[in-house]
């Protein structure tokens, strides 16, 4: 049977991130892609115009749904918007036997912010702590831990920071410093340093969640995490380099270049 992934994020109506970006991508990589959505945005390519969060009830019925019928592989969190919200999803995750890919998702990529102050404490200590793989970027890594990457020899920090509340293994994304596109996972014994080039390209809309989508993808097929944050990372950086200008403002990145390669 095809690996089955499911998305726990908000909808991103631009079709450049969120819930979009992660089904675009578990499509691309072979796997089945399933959502439970969590919030509805007003968003295109210059920002986000508004959000409403589902009720937790709502939420919780669709988790149940996919799973005690369809069953998963490994799961992907993306905008949860509310404590009350993290706190319903990260139990749902808790009881099921699979690997967990929590992307914390704080801001957009336009700086609008897509998780209440209320709901830092609930990432921090029930969310987490279900994570196989948390991947925080620099500006989440602050916002959850207080840590201020500024340069390489930091992002081993802020690794620690991160797991000190209980992921097994986390992804410090380091794509906001200067130089090339590094990344280091590590489980606070075993580090991996990914390195990618920096491309010129803007348009990168939906980084973030296309990373965490395909990582949980390749967890599904049965890759280890240090295999599946790879993968994952080949994956994205060809993405970036194929994003593609839409509407007035920063678009995303291309989800669909492994299908067109493979073509």
């Amino acid at each position: 049977m095809i690996p089955r992934v499911l998305t726990v994020a908000g909808s991103d109506s631009g079709g450049g991130a969120g819930i979009q970006a992660d089904l675009k991508t578990m499509l691309a990589l072979g796997v089945h892609g399933m959502s439970v959505i969590t919030a509805v945005t007003a968003q295109n390519s210059l920002g986000v115009q508004g959000a409403w969060e589902l009720p937790v009830e709502a939420v919780r019925a669709q988790y149940r749904s996919v799973v005690d019928d369809i069953g998963v592989q490994a799961i992907k969190t993306g905008m949860l918007a509310s404590a009350e919200l993290v706190e319903a999803v990260a139990e749902l995750i808790g009881g099921t036997d699979a690997p967990a890919v929590v992307d914390p998702v704080g801001v957009s990529k336009h700086g609008d912010s897509l998780l209440a102050a209320s709901a830092l404490d609930s990432v921090r200590t029930k969310l987490l702590p279900v994570a196989t793989v948390a991947t925080p970027n620099l500006d989440e890594v602050a916002q959850l831990t207080g840590v201020h990457v500024e340069s390489e020899d930091d992002l081993r920090r802020a690794a620690a920071a991160v797991l000190a509340y209980g992921p097994r293994w986390v992804v410090v994304k380091g794509g906001h410093l200067s130089g090339d596109a590094l990344d280091l996972l590590t489980d606070g014994s075993e580090e991996h340093w990914l390195r990618a080039p920096r491309h010129d390209n803007r348009h990168t809309h939906g980084t973030g969640c296309t990373l965490a989508s395909a990582i949980a993808s390749q967890l599904a097929k049965g890759q280890s995490v240090p295999e599946a944050v790879a993968a994952a990372k080949e994956y994205v950086t060809a993405a970036i380099v194929a994003g593609f200008a839409l509407g007035g403002g920063i678009g995303p990145v291309d989800h669909g270049w492994a299908l067109r390669a493979r073509a």
